[in-house]
Formats: C-alpha cells, sequence, structure tokens
C-alpha cells in the first residue's frame, strides 16, 4: 500500500493476490474474466490499480515495459461507477511516469481513443482481430521450436520488435504455448510464431516473419495442431495474411488503433504481422 492518492484514491502496484479483484473489474466492464492472461501480466508487467474505499477496484492498468525503448499498456479498466471522472488518465499518466522508456504503445478501441490522444498518443495504424474454426489448412512449411532455438527466437524478435522482449517469450513458453519457426537459408530463422490458450480460444501471436508467405505458413502450421476456435490480431499493413485468413474460415471480430507515445516505435511492422496480445504488443 501506498499513502500516494490520485483523484482522491489511493493508489499502488498491484500483484497475483489483487487477480480476483482484477477479473471482477473486468467483469464490471463486461471484459471475459481471462484468469491465464492476467497472471501472465502479473509475472511480466507491472499492475496498477485505485482501491476503491467502497470495495474492490475503481481502476487498473498495465504497464509491460521492454528494456528502455517501449512500454506496452494493456487492460485499462475503470469501473462504471467511478467512470467519467478522470481516474482512467491520471492512472495511465502515473505508470508513464513511471515506465523510464522511450516510447509507449497501445491498442485503443473507438471508446478509449480521445482520452488517448488528449495524452499525446499517435494514431500509427490498425490491428484487426480475425476469429473461428480454421478451414482448409495445408501449409506444413515450419518445424516445432527446440530449446537450442530460443536464442535464436529471442534474437529476431528484438531485431523486428526493437526492444528485448526475452522474459515474456519465455515466460509464454510455460504456459502452454506451442512454438513454431521457419528456417531462413543463411542458417538463422525467417520466423516464428506461437500458440496460446486463453479460455476457449487458441490464440496465435506473436507472429514474426522475413514476408507474408512465412507468416501464412506459421498461422497454418499452428492452426492444424489444436482444435477449436482460433484467434489472431493482424496489423492491418499486412492484408495478403488478413485475406488468407479470412478464405480459411476466420471472420473479423473487431479492430483498434494502434499508438504510440513519445519516441516513435522502433518495431519494424513490415515483419511484425501479430502481437502476442492486445496488452502487450
Amino acid at each position: 500500500m501506498t499513502d500516494q492518492l490520485i483523484s482522491g484514491f489511493p493508489v499502488r502496484l498491484l500483484d497475483v493476490d489483487d487477480l480476483p479483484a482484477c477479473l471482477a473489474l473486468a467483469r464490471d466492464r463486461e471484459w471475459p474474466p481471462e484468469e491465464q492472461k492476467w497472471r501472465l501480466l502479473f509475472e511480466v508487467g507491472d499492475v496498477y490499480g485505485l482501491d476503491d474505499p467502497d470495495g474492490g477496484l475503481a481502476a487498473a492498468v498495465v504497464a509491460t515495459r521492454f528494456g528502455q525503448e517501449i512500454t506496452a499498456i494493456g487492460m485499462m479498466l475503470v469501473a462504471k461507477r467511478r467512470e467519467r471522472r478522470g481516474l482512467g488518465s491520471a492512472l495511465l499518466r502515473h505508470a508513464l511516469d513511471r515506465s523510464g522508456t522511450a516510447s509507449a504503445w497501445l491498442t485503443a478501441t473507438t471508446y478509449g481513443r480521445p482520452m488517448y490522444e488528449r495524452m499525446g498518443f499517435r494514431a500509427i495504424g490498425e490491428c484487426a482481430a480475425y476469429a473461428g474454426e480454421p478451414t482448409g489448412l495445408s501449409q506444413d512449411v515450419s518445424r516445432p521450436a527446440e530449446p537450442t532455438d530460443l536464442p535464436a527466437i529471442l534474437a529476431l524478435d528484438a531485431e523486428v520488435f526493437g526492444a528485448p522482449r526475452g522474459a515474456l517469450l519465455t515466460r509464454l513458453q510455460t504456459v502452454s504455448a506451442r512454438f513454431r519457426v521457419v528456417d531462413g537459408p543463411d542458417g538463422g530463422l525467417a520466423g516464428f510464431a506461437a500458440a496460446w490458450r486463453n479460455l476457449g480460444e487458441t490464440m496465435i501471436g506473436p507472429v514474426v516473419a522475413q514476408d507474408a508467405a512465412t507468416a501464412r505458413g506459421l498461422v497454418s502450421d499452428l492452426a492444424r495442431e489444436v482444435e477449436g476456435p482460433v484467434r489472431v490480431y493482424i496489423d492491418t499493413t499486412q492484408p495478403e495474411l488478413i485475406a488468407w485468413t479470412k478464405e480459411h474460415g476466420l471472420s473479423h471480430a473487431f479492430s483498434t488503433t494502434i499508438m504510440e507515445c513519445g519516441a516513435p516505435l522502433p518495431t519494424d511492422r513490415s515483419r511484425l504481422f501479430s502481437p502476442v496480445m492486445l496488452a502487450v504488443g
């Protein structure tokens, strides 16, 4: 606990013991209670919350720092009973002031975008979610990742993302994630992708690849390995992968605006086809 107040509400760095309160706040905003996702975020990010004197949380946000370069912002939630009082922007500013990175990244809904713009975030693109039961998959261009591939995966990811995400990707491997890689002609990797479970779906991401054909193969091979619906978030600067996704049975679910604040993001978006999740990039 801390004696610091934001708009009259005590602010503190939450821990996994606060998971039930975070899930309750998510349900209050009609978000799914994604326990596994929250547990991962508690391990790799900083979860800030405002305690409500009437019980529970008045607001929460997650800031995940990647080196000195990028902080990813996600899970920005304000309780319905406390909305329109400036709590979200005040808590986000609190998190950003403590991030210490050159850039900040997030994806915004139509509802949340005006607040982020007032705080200096700039729209730089769009991320579209596609979900459903995939059909007609026949790529078979990748192979399962081996433990010895991890250094090459982390090096390629840092090069493309523009900041080290070793803790996130290493932790992702321990939450039932499947990783597949495509070998490049020079002995390095041409791409990699992961699939992991969240509620009743398999999430595919991140997808890092040298070109659209490699990305399609990775997504297809991962989707072939699992049963049930899958979900993938795709940068809309990748129309080939979006078209392929639609052709194979997935439907557009929603879109969010990709936004940055501070220095321009060092990410190579031409090779980052899909984030791990919208909360961390």
